[in-house]
Order: structure tokens, then sequence, then C-alpha cells
């Protein structure tokens, strides 16, 4: 039944989440299930749209991708919880309400990937900021237009266009990952000087909650 269903997927959610000493609360239990099945299957996954411009291999592997990304849309909300994982999970709930129902169109809006989120370190690349953004890209039926959040921690913000270096990785995404990531992201670009140095982007495909995540780094060129 979709109770026990909405049940199951809340307790996975919970279980994982506890990990991470964070509480998942009950009204979470439609947002995953929707989120997870998009809405029964009524919608697909949209991936944000880029053009590829080059990409550098070594002995078949892909060391870097360099694409370009058109100005859009973007739900974000920036959360200061102790640890990285603590602020996506809080993050990531706020915005699957929003996707959910919690917005002015008073409908699902449709899952879309990846879900990003900015992360800020020091000059040395040594720590992460507590603070971390989540952003959920608005579907493109609702880029022009895009409903207005009720959580008022929820902004809409217009990111321009930007030409991004992407690296994949795959695993959890924790505060030593990710330094290892912009650390590898940094060796294997040419001119890393040419790429903002003090906030990058994790870009998630798969849900929060997956045990075998694909992830990807994200240098910005400066503008």
């Amino acid at each position: 039944s979709l109770d026990s269903q909405q049940g199951r997927l809340l307790q996975y959610w919970r279980d994982v989440a506890r990990g991470h000493q964070v509480e998942v609360p009950t009204d979470m239990a439609e947002p995953i299930h929707q989120i997870t099945t998009n809405n029964e299957g009524a919608h697909t996954r949209e991936q944000v749209p880029y053009t590829l411009i080059t990409r550098k291999e070594k002995c078949g592997e892909v060391l870097f991708e360099k694409r370009h990304y058109e100005k859009a849309h973007w739900a974000c909300i920036t959360v200061h919880e102790d640890t990285y994982e603590q602020s996506i999970c809080y993050g990531f709930m706020k915005i699957m309400r929003y996707i959910c129902q919690q917005n002015s169109a008073g409908s699902y809006l449709g899952m879309t990937i990846p879900i990003v989120t900015v992360v800020r370190t020091d000059e040395m690349h040594t720590t992460l900021s507590r603070a971390v953004t989540v952003a959920y890209y608005l579907p493109p039926l609702h880029q022009s237009d895009p409903p207005r959040p009720y959580d008022p921690e929820i902004t809409i913000e217009q990111w321009p266009a930007a030409i991004v270096y992407t690296r994949a990785f795959t695993g959890a995404t924790n505060e030593l990952s990710i330094i290892h990531e912009i650390s590898s992201l940094a060796e294997a670009l040419d001119c890393p000087a040419v790429c903002v140095s003090d906030s990058f982007i994790v870009a998630g495909y798969t849900n929060p909650a997956a045990a075998h995540r694909q992830n990807e780094i994200w240098f910005l060129e400066r503008p």
C-alpha cells in the first residue's frame, strides 16, 4: 500500500540521517515518496542543461569537462549546521518540501538533477566553512515564472551564465572527500587560477540517502 511504501522510505531516510545526527520529521514521508517515485512516475528527472566545450582525458579516464551553463533560476537555502552532511540533509529536506507542494503553484514541481551545494573554503582549501547553500534548478516549465516558496529561508535566485570545470567522483560527500576532490580537480586543471578560488560546487546526481552516490565537483571560471 501507499502508506506502507511511504513508511518504509521514511524509515530508510531516518536511518541514513541518524548516522549524521539528523532527525527526519514524519511530515517528510509524502515529499520523500513523491521525489523518490517522481510523483508516481508522472514526471521524469530533468537534467540541468549545459553545452560541453571540451573534455580532457588521460588513459581513457576523464580528468575534467569544461561546460557552459545558461543563466537560470534556482531555489536556494543556506544552512549552518555542524557538519556538511547535516547541512545538506536539513537543506535538502526544506527544498523537497518546496518542490512537493509548499510553493505558490500548490503543485509538485518535478525533480531536477543535479541538486547542487555551494561550499566555501579557506584560502588553503583545507577546511570548509559551515555555511552550505543547497540549490535546486527550477524545471524549464517554471524557469520564466518560478513559484514562490512558502518557507522564508528559501530564496529564488537567478544565477548568471557560467563556464564550469567539472570532475566526477562517487561515494560519500563529506568535508574530507570534498577537500580531496577540490585538490584533485585543481591538479588536473592546467591553470586553476582562472577559477573562483574560495567557493566550489558539489553536484549530486543521486538522492542524498543513496549508498553509492554519483557526484561532481565544479569550479566556476571567474567572470
